[in-house]
């Protein structure tokens, strides 16, 4: 039996790519989409690709109560507004996967200082489970609210974790400097990312911190047992999809870098959607692009540690990611609709 899907935002970049890989899927039935720019239009006028696949028309997210009690819902939603559509769902007894940062924390204070908003539902943020497969995936099966991770934060946990896990890293010493495609951005129009503001271009989001940095250091630090800070600089560059992360760290003690790719490896054996590289080749961006996987590289430069991940930022780092999340709490294969290879070339 099918299970019944409702998605909120549905027309965003995420929205997209979770409509792209959910059409294929075979589990789900799509029972309903929110848009609010887009209401009264199917979402084939929407998104002309999805003709033939899906035709369901797009409603105001304000006829919330007319639509139909669905198993699962996505939500798409924008930070800070995403919360308060979350707990709707709950309350009808919908799971939710929420793809904003409204459920990604246990601390409170760490959410409205940077979100610089109140939080509304503490007793729900307490529940939510951190949604990346990779280290929470017994929490994630029984999970009634996941938060599905950003797209940084999922390449800098997957790039570290092995070398936290082991203790082998200095807490804080660890630098993330990471390129994103523009697609990260979002849809929504914006003078920075138009065209011939964006194209042969790579900007510094900022360098005084960005709202997922806390999100790595809360999980990375529960998976070490110790305080582990980052420094992380986010850039934007002109292509549509893709994460590069380069991580530079300290080690506390001498290990070699076989050694290393050893406790990668064994640290991912049991992932279907890491692969570590060979000693000498470092990933990129093109080879993962449209797919759910997450490549790993390991090196030095002199006595510095260095860690390479490329992910899709729409794919394992968003809408791919939430639908091994669906898998897993759904009894489905955890591969299901996402084994498809990168586009190449």
């Amino acid at each position: 039996m099918k299970i019944k899907i409702g998605i909120l935002g549905a027309t965003g970049y995420t929205g997209a790519e979770l409509l792209r890989l959910l059409v294929n899927h075979g589990g789900v039935e799509i029972s309903w989409l929110t848009s609010e720019k887009f209401s009264g239009k199917t979402i084939s006028q929407v998104f002309p690709h999805l003709s033939g696949f899906l035709d369901i028309e797009c409603k105001s997210v304000r006829k919330l109560g007319e639509l139909q009690n669905v198993d699962l819902v996505f939500s798409c939603l924008p930070h800070v507004t995403s919360m308060h559509f979350v707990k709707k769902m709950l309350d009808t007894g919908a799971r939710v996967i929420d793809f904003s940062s409204d459920f990604r924390f246990s601390d409170i204070k760490i959410y409205e200082k940077w979100f610089k908003s109140k939080h509304k539902y503490r007793n729900y943020l307490k529940n939510a489970v951190y949604g990346l497969a990779e280290i929470n995936k017994e929490a994630i099966i029984n999970a009634q609210l996941v938060a599905n991770p950003g797209c940084y934060a999922t390449s800098v946990i997957l790039g570290t974790a092995p070398m936290v896990k082991e203790g082998l890293l200095m807490p804080d010493s660890i630098v993330a400097d990471i390129k994103s495609g523009l697609s990260g951005a979002g849809r929504a129009p914006d003078l920075e990312h138009h065209f011939s503001e964006a194209n042969e271009s790579i900007n510094i989001d900022s360098v005084s911190g960005h709202n997922q940095k806390p999100e790595m250091e809360q999980e990375l630090s529960k998976l070490g047992n110790s305080n582990i800070h980052i420094t992380f600089i986010p850039h934007q560059a002109s292509f549509d999809r893709g994460i590069l992360a380069t991580i530079y760290s300290s080690l506390n003690k001498r290990v070699t870098a076989n050694k290393i790719h050893d406790i990668y490896a064994k640290f991912y054996s049991n992932s279907c959607f890491v692969r570590i590289s060979e000693l000498g080749n470092l990933p990129g961006t093109k080879n993962v692009r449209y797919s759910n996987m997450c490549d790993i590289g390991i090196g030095f430069q002199d006595d510095i540690f260095v860690s390479v991940a490329a992910i899709d930022n729409l794919g394992k780092g968003a809408s791919g990611q939430a639908i091994q999340n669906m898998n897993l709490m759904f009894d489905f294969p955890e591969t299901q609709g996402l084994t498809s290879t990168a586009i190449y070339p």
